[in-house]
């Protein structure tokens, strides 16, 4: 393969990772740009560790014969007694992690040994030669367990790659690396604002919304709920069983809140803020109460799972409201908070607060009746006028009516 062809694929690879494109598309691009120079690809896999909440990393695939196979798939964190670890284990890329190496190849054409379960799958497979590679990081390049891209090159051509065909993989598979990684930085960006700000508020930060004091005024619905005796709760649990019994009721809320169109902003420890905010008022409350709708039926299919198991239970309780506030960053020049502010976050905090003295497990504000579509509010019901603490005036509050 000639130089130019090498500084060819390079460049396309440097140009389509400045671009933003994907993994896929990069591993894609680059084995179609490798073949068609020459190289006797047959399949590659490129592996990335990341920072997410779910899963430990991803694996990007292509295959030249093959259109079955997943492009991409996550894998997860591994348990020290699992079969995937034993797996890893016995795997050339942890072979080069233990050893410090960066390449290993294994020519089966002429006879080097199959010393990895991997390498007789690939045998199997009709592949003559093999490829692993470790693109390391400095340290101060990591990113959690993210500190290397691990990249393996297969070939089925009757002598396997040449000697050219591996100087040409030496000299074009780090750019390869680089594009990824920085996309995958990208990805872990995206992951880390909307996990730890959400996902409205996340997008906000990243197109460039981070300076103090920059925040838009507008009108949402409020939803403030926690959690019926908690305190209680925690003090007589077992340690271990409290943050699995947040996590669990956490999920419950948040999802609903997430699939009706809302945006969860803060987790205080058992309390949930979160807001409804569309172009429509009356559209907001109704995806509020969607939102409560399906956070019930989630609870209860919770509360059965978790009294079998011989667990505490409860069930939230939860304040409405609608309301004009600030959203937008408060805070330190070097510890800022994407949130929301004004006398209505206030009046919802007191208005969820307020379920306990009523003995409801939902309580809506006049503001909120008044801006629901007629349908909605004829399943409200009033519980009476409550002076709210820090509220000026008393104000009348709903509830829903049994369905």
């Amino acid at each position: 393969m000639s130089a130019e062809r090498i500084a060819e694929i390079g460049a396309w690879v440097v140009e389509t990772g400045l671009a933003g494109g994907s993994e896929t598309d990069l591993l894609q691009g680059f084995c179609e740009r490798a073949v068609a120079a020459g190289l006797p690809l047959a399949r590659s896999i490129v592996a990335i560790d990341t920072l997410h909440p779910l899963y430990e990393g991803r694996v990007f695939r292509w295959h030249r014969n093959r259109t079955d196979l997943d492009a991409v798939s996550p894998y997860g964190r591994r348990d020290e007694q699992s079969e995937a670890e034993e797996i890893w284990r016995r795997s050339p890329f942890y072979h080069l992690l233990q050893t410090g190496g960066s390449l290993l190849r294994r020519n089966l054409a002429r006879g080097d040994p199959a010393d990895f379960v991997l390498l007789e799958e690939l045998r199997a497979e009709g592949m003559t030669d093999y490829i692993a590679v470790l693109n390391r990081f400095a340290a101060g390049g990591a990113i959690g367990e993210m500190d290397c891209i691990y990249s393996s090159w297969a070939s089925d051509a009757p002598e396997g790659f040449g000697e050219n065909n591996i100087s040409m993989l030496a000299r074009t598979v780090p750019s390869l690396a680089l594009a990824m990684k920085a996309t995958s930085l990208t990805r872990i960006a995206e992951t880390l604002v909307e996990t730890y700000l959400g996902r409205d508020a996340g997008r906000r930060v990243l197109s460039g919304r981070i300076a103090r004091g920059v925040a838009d005024r507008i009108e949402a619905v409020l939803w403030f709920s926690d959690l019926r005796g908690y305190t209680r709760i925690s003090d007589s649990a077992k340690p271990d069983e409290v943050i699995p019994l947040l996590n669990d009721y956490a999920e419950a809320v948040i999802t609903a809140v997430h699939e009706a169109g809302g945006d969860v902003l803060k987790l205080i420890g058992d309390g949930t803020l979160a807001i409804f905010n569309a172009d429509e008022p009356a559209q907001a409350c109704r995806c509020a109460l969607e939102a409560e709708a399906l956070m019930r039926r989630r609870v209860d299919e919770l509360n059965q799972r978790r009294a079998a198991a011989e667990l505490p239970t409860t069930q939230p309780y939860l304040g409405l409201h609608i309301g004009e506030v600030f959203y937008g960053n408060i805070g330190s020049p070097d510890r800022l908070d994407f949130t929301v502010i004004g006398p209505a976050v206030n009046e919802v905090s007191r208005i969820g607060a307020m379920c306990r003295s009523v003995e409801r497990d939902v309580l809506v504000s006049s503001a909120f009746a008044a801006a629901a579509r007629p349908e909605d509010r004829a399943r409200l019901v009033s519980v009476g006028r409550y002076a709210l603490r820090g509220v000026a005036r008393p104000q009348e509050l709903f509830t829903l009516e049994p369905g």
